[in-house]
């Protein structure tokens, strides 16, 4: 048996670990691995060497080694070579931030020229935005077959769908970018990336197997030579190895010619009626300022859950409208209408069937496994519609799929309007539209 390989999940049982486990053992080098086409696959040697490891108690040593050289290294010096000039410290209030008022444009922006893709863009949520800000759109990517049919639906461009990974699907892609742009330059290339698959590894950050997406990205980009990135995440990002992994992002998009600016921005400040909360990186290589959008609202003037969704209370049943209220059980009505707003209907969720207020924007709209947020004033949870309108989609955006997929995609989208706000900061940075202040 000798000859024999395994993957990383038949390492994981055979030792008794979760994958999670195992694949940080693979990130530090502790678990020899051999990668090919992104799959990893352990040699029956080296797992009989990584066993010894773990028996002989070296693992934890090795642990305490990570932890005293990561309490002992300067931040920088996990970045040596990288220039972090004018980079400030991590945190909304710490961040170097060149604001930009887009309030005067903002209901009827003049069309532009600019281009842009959208990766892992899913039904499209930020895609609408950037063209609400004026935008063209070439393609859209997503590997998510119901998002392809929405996305399908409601943009004139393409929409590749499948694994960028995949090098025909790359291919692909590339190929249908330079033919919709026609000799015309891509100005901005945009979306979010998985960020779970950073780790540390001795005094150095490493990528896991699980964050092949944001290599891609990077490779992406040095392909097409947009003027502009924009990347989108979850806002814990920002806290992610005390900092480090958001530093490491500006430093690789800086060693591919980017100059980045990053903060964190609410929905709420743009129209959209949801407390909703992104990290958004902005970079270009053309030696241009970067822009993120000026809040607008005030929280006074916030739009409300029950303004955005009101009206909606005796629509009929809708299966085109994406409207179709479920029908619980008599006692989990009963619960529903119990559970005070902002507080969830179990004990165990902090973020999944969540009450929004309805005098105060949305809590975070999001399908956590089946749990959807539940409406303030009717003993069910939202419809497609409802959380669509939270998450400022307009009407006439209609999600394809069955009613658990449509949810998937709504939950996981940026609001549109934060899009927009996005796009139209990005357009100034250009000087795509007249300055009133810098």
């Amino acid at each position: 048996m000798e000859g024999r390989t395994y993957n990383i999940s038949e390492v994981a049982e055979i030792m008794g670990m979760t994958l999670k486990v195992v694949r940080r053992f693979v990130a530090s080098e502790e678990l020899k691995t051999t990668k090919k086409n992104n799959t990893y696959t352990i040699s029956q040697e080296d797992l009989n060497i990584f066993k010894r490891y773990i028996e002989d108690g070296k693992h934890q040593k090795h642990a305490q080694e990570v932890a005293d050289s990561f309490s002992q290294v300067s931040q920088m010096d996990l970045f040596a070579g990288t220039e972090f000039a004018g980079f400030s410290s991590v945190g909304k209030t710490g961040d170097k931030v060149n604001w930009i008022d887009v309030d005067s444009v903002w209901d009827s922006p003049s069309k532009s020229e600019m281009t842009f893709v959208d990766l892992f863009c899913g039904a499209g949520g930020l895609s609408k935005g950037l063209e609400m800000s004026g935008l063209i759109g070439i393609c859209g990517l997503d590997w998510f077959n119901e998002a392809c049919m929405t996305y399908n639906r409601n943009f004139n461009h393409p929409f590749v769908n499948g694994d960028i990974k995949d090098p025909e699907n790359k291919k692909k892609f590339y190929e249908t970018v330079r033919k919709q742009l026609n000799g015309r330059k891509l100005s901005v290339v945009a979306g979010g990336f998985p960020c779970q698959g950073f780790s540390m590894a001795g005094n150095r950050i490493v990528d896991d197997p699980r964050n092949s997406l944001y290599k891609e990205l990077i490779e992406i980009v040095v392909e097409l030579q947009p003027e502009f990135v924009v990347c989108e995440n979850v806002k814990g990002l920002r806290t992610m190895l005390n900092g480090l992994v958001e530093k490491k992002i500006i430093a690789d998009f800086k060693e591919i010619g980017y100059d980045m600016n990053v903060t964190t921005l609410c929905a709420a400040d743009y129209y959209t009626p949801q407390k909703r909360e992104r990290v958004i990186f902005i970079g270009n290589r053309i030696g241009k300022k970067n822009y993120h959008p000026k809040p607008i609202l005030t929280p006074e003037e916030y739009i409300t859950t029950g303004q955005a969704i009101a009206d909606l209370m005796n629509h009929p049943v809708d299966p085109d409208f994406n409207h179709v209220p479920t029908v619980h059980r008599e006692d989990m009505a009963k619960r529903i209408m119990e559970t005070p707003e902002g507080s969830s209907l179990y004990k165990g969720y902090s973020d999944a069937w969540k009450k929004c207020p309805w005098d105060a924007p949305s809590c975070t709209i999001k399908e956590n496994h089946g749990g959807v947020n539940l409406h303030p004033k009717l003993p069910r949870v939202l419809t497609a519609r409802e959380m669509a309108r939270l998450q400022s989609f307009p009407d006439d955006f209609i999600f394809e799929g069955k009613k658990n997929k449509q949810l998937v995609q709504i939950g996981n989208a940026v609001p549109p309007l934060l899009g927009k706000a996005i796009g139209l900061a990005v357009r100034y940075s250009n000087d795509d539209l007249p300055k009133n202040q810098s």
